[in-house]
């Protein structure tokens, strides 16, 4: 097992990594931009080191300078979190270089999974469904038309390098196809650098779906169920339950089998989600893969009893998966808030500044994972989430309830947040029933 971790990341992350590394008896290390000085998980770890000013590319980005604060520190092993360096190849392929172990799958998962355009076509190889549209790249307008007419209006035009609902955009007819094209490819190209575009035809209104993974390097892979993560606005994650409610049993199985079969298909090892569309019907279809942990993994950590990133640090070190797909059970429900500092009544937009106030929910039933505390100025820098509120319960009434019940309990002062939003969901009919899609967001 490792002796010390350095944590690649900010916040809330870096502080959920700190804890289970504090649990396992592991010496963690913080790493932090001029302006997250005074940040909680600096305070809370064991080491901390400063990487740079403040933009994300002069210190969470520069691979460098984590690659050599990891060293100065002896560290043996880099765990990074989600976003910032956790999906990029090149910095699990640099860890490896200096001889230190990088928490989650290697370099070549990355490349086939983080491409759209290959993860697609591995999961149809893999016997599991995709949506219709292209074979693989789009690479001009006759391509797009040929596509588009063969598979109907409306599409969708994605990045091959996307992720974060960035390259995304969707034609409604012929009319609109070459600006929407072309507006997809600049996108793609300034936010990732790529401008590769794959198609696929329009599903209205579907159940974002995902399945949690664990794949240990002895060739044991295993899945966690699923996560319902539909409540989204401009396809960003707001709101995600454990389990879904809109799928049964029989459906629930073969989604996690598909997730097992791709993560085979690509020799993966870790932590991984796969992640699912599933239309009116109940049809499930591959829609990506993230190759690291997940910002809601505590919902599947809440009804399945096992902590995540503990499983990541010890397949890590070489350790075989403990359990298998049998002892797998399903306990309650649980369901996760995303708590933003944003002005919902300003086109959400983000807001910094100190919290000169603050009460956090508690009691039974409730875990909040938070990178704030009262005096804490929020940056202008980095994502805009502070904390994240999850709840449990018997079943998906008790959670709706019990959520009601904490989220009302937060008291913020000095800063904005979007609290307000989440009870109107938590209140919204719809929502309630279970009868929703993506557009739920249009309700609120």
């Amino acid at each position: 097992m490792f002796n010390k971790i350095l944590i690649a990341n900010r916040g809330e992350a870096a502080v959920r990594i700190i804890r289970t590394c504090r649990d396992m008896g592991i010496i963690s290390v913080a790493v932090y931009s001029e302006a997250d000085r005074d940040c909680l998980h600096v305070q809370i770890a064991d080491e901390s080191i400063c990487i740079g000013k403040a933009h994300s590319r002069d210190s969470y980005l520069n691979m460098d300078r984590i690659i050599s604060a990891a060293l100065a520190s002896k560290a043996d092993a880099i765990h990074p979190g989600f976003g910032f360096l956790s999906e990029n190849p090149e910095f699990a392929e640099k860890c490896s270089k200096y001889g230190i172990v990088f928490i989650g799958p290697d370099s070549n998962s990355m490349k086939k999974m983080g491409d759209k355009i290959q993860a697609r076509q591995m999961a149809q190889k893999a016997g599991v469904p995709i949506t219709p549209g292209s074979a693989g790249e789009v690479s001009s307008y006759e391509q797009a038309l040929e596509t588009a007419n063969r598979t109907g209006y409306p599409i969708m035009i994605k990045a091959a390098a996307g992720g974060g609902g960035r390259g995304i955009k969707m034609a409604e007819d012929e009319s609109k196809l070459k600006d929407m094209l072309n507006a997809a490819k600049n996108e793609a190209i300034a936010c990732f650098g790529d401008g590769r575009l794959y198609m696929e035809k329009y599903m209205p209104n579907p159940r974002h779906i995902e399945i949690q993974i664990l794949a240990d390097s002895f060739g044991n892979v295993i899945h966690l169920y699923d996560r319902d993560c539909t409540v989204q606005r401009r396809h960003q994650k707001l709101l995600e339950e454990a389990p879904s409610s809109y799928i049964d049993g029989k459906t629930r199985e073969k989604m996690g089998e598909s997730a097992v079969k791709i993560a085979k298909m690509c020799g993966y090892v870790n932590a991984g989600t796969v992640e699912f569309l599933v239309d009116a019907n109940r049809n499930f279809y591959f829609c990506e893969m993230n190759t690291r942990i997940q910002v809601e993994h505590p919902v599947t950590e809440a009804i399945i009893g096992i902590d995540l990133i503990k499983e990541q640090i010890k397949i890590a070190a070489g350790e075989k998966i403990p359990f298998e797909q049998k002892d797998i059970k399903i306990h309650g429900w649980a369901m996760e808030c995303r708590i933003n500092a944003e002005d919902c009544d300003n086109d959400f937009a983000p807001r910094c500044g100190t919290i000169s106030e603050m009460h956090q929910p508690g009691g039974i039933g409730v875990r909040v994972d938070s990178g704030v505390y009262q005096g804490y100025a929020i940056p202008p820098y980095y994502d805009n989430m502070i904390a994240k509120l999850i709840v449990t319960g018997d079943t998906r009434q008790d959670c709706i309830i019990r959520m009601k019940r904490a989220i009302s309990e937060y008291l913020f002062y000095g800063i904005t947040t979007n609290i307000d939003y989440h009870i109107k969901i938590l209140n919204n009919k719809d929502f309630i029933s279970g009868e929703y899609g993506t557009d739920l967001y249009k309700q609120i």
